[in-house]
């Protein structure tokens, strides 16, 4: 029942943090963001909230399989506090981008988040390899929407 519990805490907190960022995405998307040029391979808008919610839906997975473990472990601990960087510059960028609608500076930030994801999932792997591996498509989502990101600040200077 525990574990149980432990799951959806860490599951529901990833979805809930997660939607943070809508406050800035989706006023912006029917205004500003059909207003910039698109680099050919912008997906349509559509897609952006299923895929998000399912790498919410892995992080909070990754986050229960560490919070099972023994939180009084320095490795443990130092995961969860690398994680939570993470996800506050997950964040961070949809307020950068959206919110102050600087695709430069969002750039900036999301390569600093592709590192914190990076030090996430070698930290995760030294404590429970399966979590490590849960957060591979998130690093490889937020790869292409850098990608992205770039393009579209290159496109609209």
């Amino acid at each position: 029942m525990k574990n149980i519990f432990k799951f959806i805490f860490a599951v529901f907190v990833c979805e809930l943090l997660g939607n943070i960022g809508s406050i800035f995405t989706v006023p912006a998307i029917s205004g500003w963001y059909v207003t910039l040029q698109k680099p050919f391979f912008n997906p349509p808008n559509w897609i952006f909230a299923p895929v998000w919610t399912f790498l919410f839906f892995l992080m909070g997975v990754s986050l229960y399989l560490v919070l099972k473990k023994d939180l009084k472990e320095k490795e443990v601990r130092k995961g969860l506090i690398i994680f939570t960087i993470q996800f506050a510059l997950n964040i961070g960028w949809s307020f950068l981008f959206f919110g102050l609608r600087n695709p430069f500076y969002a750039f900036f930030e999301i390569i600093i988040l592709w590192i914190a994801i990076l030090l996430t999932i070698l930290q995760f792997r030294k404590i429970e390899k399966v979590s490590s591996y849960l957060l591979l498509p998130y690093l490889i989502w937020v790869t292409f929407a850098a990608i992205l990101n770039f393009s579209v600040w290159q496109l609209n200077i």
